[in-house]
């Protein structure tokens, strides 16, 4: 059922088609989930995986994205974040087709059997340094559980041989993300550019990783215009989410 007639609701984001509670998550619903969710290349696709999937964002996003045949799974290490990723879903029109595994996503893997189309993560990025105010929130935001070689080589034994792996990472980051990625075999294929506004230099990368050699494409997207309204490539990505578009 859409949530854009309800009363907008405490402790979570209302989106058009569904709503997401963050309050027993590290890491709430922002812009960077948002935008690689919009953004992640869905032709083809019949199995998504979504690697700590946190609030259930990104697994909510793709099936709003993706036809009836396709599945989605989300594994998330941290108990809390998945059970309430399990309760949004559950209230969500594609509840039938999400699957939440509550598991280290090394241990989950080789448990299976098949491979997927896209693989998606809003990963950890920060080395360990300040200690966060809780375990929850450290194991969301540094790659101490996960770092980026162990993510990396996750995807591998997990995608299908022309299927994507994507991801979304500080710009200063995203750059040694991809010297890794190519190091271990992968091509990169998209990457977006992401500034607050023209002014600004991008603050974020949105990348998208092969298997399979092919041309590149890169692109810069804005979030804001020059009257601080959304972009309007900031809109035409994200207006079949945010209820205010």
């Amino acid at each position: 059922m859409s949530q854009s007639g309800s009363v907008l609701r405490r402790n979570g984001f209302t989106f058009k088609q569904f709503f997401v509670a963050h309050d027993r998550c590290a890491m709430k619903v922002g812009t960077d989930g948002i935008l690689l969710g919009a953004w992640a290349p869905i032709a083809r696709v019949k199995r998504v995986l979504d690697i700590g999937s946190g609030s259930g964002l990104l697994a909510l996003m793709l099936a709003q994205r993706t036809d009836s045949s396709v599945t989605v799974d989300a594994v998330e290490l941290d108990a809390d974040a998945a059970a309430q990723a399990a309760e949004n879903i559950a209230e969500s029109p594609w509840k039938e087709r999400i699957n939440i595994h509550t598991a280290d996503i090394q241990q989950w893997l080789t448990e299976q059997n098949s491979r997927y189309d896209l693989i998606i993560s809003n990963p950890p990025y920060f080395e360990q340094g300040v200690e966060c105010a809780t375990p929850q929130r450290e194991q969301a935001r540094y790659t101490t559980t996960l770092d980026h070689a162990t993510l990396l080589s996750c995807a591998t034994d997990a995608i299908t041989e022309d299927g994507f792996f994507c991801v979304v990472l500080p710009e200063n980051i995203g750059s040694a993300f991809t010297e890794q990625a190519l190091s271990m075999g992968w091509h990169l294929r998209l990457r977006t550019d992401v500034a607050e506004t023209d002014q600004r230099p991008p603050h974020r990368v949105l990348l998208a990783f092969s298997p399979q050699a092919g041309e590149c494409f890169t692109d810069r997207l804005t979030i804001r215009g020059p009257e601080q309204q959304y972009s309007e490539g900031y809109t035409a990505l994200t207006q079949a989410f945010y209820l205010f578009m």
